[in-house]
């Protein structure tokens, strides 16, 4: 069994920039997609960008041309780098991977980005 932990949250200040982590524990890491996925305080979990096994890349409205998402296969981990981050971006921030055939999928346990100052 298999698990993704996310690390790099913390607080930044508006304008500000973090990069978010996600390491991952699972076999054939290279043949899944990864996405980022953020939940603020009393709001719907929200998608935030994907990055696909051909390494292309689709992004929410509110993040693009602010975040970038990556992935390194070698190292099983997957990477969201934030600029010019904004208040509204504040939530906690979740790693998914899933697999199409078999059916296959994970979730990390999150880690929380807030942007104040």
């Amino acid at each position: 069994q298999g698990y993704l932990a996310e690390s790099g949250g913390g607080l930044a200040q508006p304008g500000g920039s973090l990069r978010l982590s996600c390491a991952a524990a699972i076999d054939n890491f290279y043949a899944y997609e990864l996405h980022w996925y953020r939940q603020a305080p009393g709001k719907e979990r929200e998608y935030v960008a994907g990055i696909k096994s051909d390494f292309k890349r689709g992004y929410a409205y509110s993040v693009v041309g602010r975040f970038t998402i990556s992935r390194d296969n070698a190292k099983k981990e997957a990477y969201l780098q934030m600029n010019y981050l904004q208040a509204e971006d504040s939530a906690v921030y979740y790693c998914e991977a899933h697999l199409y055939n078999p059916p296959q999928q994970y979730w990390g346990r999150g880690t929380l980005v807030t942007v104040s100052g």
